[in-house]
């Protein structure tokens, strides 16, 4: 992973919708992750997770996957242990109108199992149990994956 948020400008985020309309505010609000004091970054995180996870997945979830993989390593964020949450939520909900966004969206998710097997030895306790349980569910999802083929 790189520097937290590199690259977030080069998405075309108006032209990409999240639960409520247009994410052209999605980078703001990962910013206001990435940067904000513990109350400003996990508001922030309630609100992305509304938007991008929670209820479904959507193409800005897609695009906002590798910046949350990024967020939720950097020790500098506050709310780690939500981000990584908010990764397994996205694992879990789809958008059975739009299969093939679903399928990106879990796919990006499943990529950072790496990324995820490193977060089980954080020295943060909490990041490391939302690890675990991140963990569990992309090996179940890939197990029922298998299974599928």
């Amino acid at each position: 992973m790189g520097t937290i948020l590199e690259g977030v400008g080069r998405v075309r985020w108006h032209e990409l919708k999240h639960a409520y309309g247009s994410a052209a505010d999605v980078p703001g609000v990962l910013s206001r992750i990435a940067w904000g004091d513990s109350r400003a970054s996990e508001a922030a995180l309630s609100d992305l997770a509304l938007w991008i996870g929670e209820l479904a997945v959507f193409d800005a979830t897609v695009a906002a996957v590798p910046f949350l993989w990024d967020l939720a390593v950097a020790e500098s964020v506050k709310s780690r242990a939500g981000v990584v949450e908010l990764l397994q939520a996205i694992l879990e909900h789809g958008n059975p109108p739009q299969p093939n966004v679903q399928l990106d969206a879990h796919q990006a998710v499943l990529s950072g199992r790496p990324t995820a097997d490193r977060l089980t030895h954080d020295s943060d306790p909490v990041v490391r149990a939302a690890a675990q349980d991140l963990l569990a569910a992309i090996d179940s999802h890939l197990s029922e994956s298998r299974c599928r083929v």
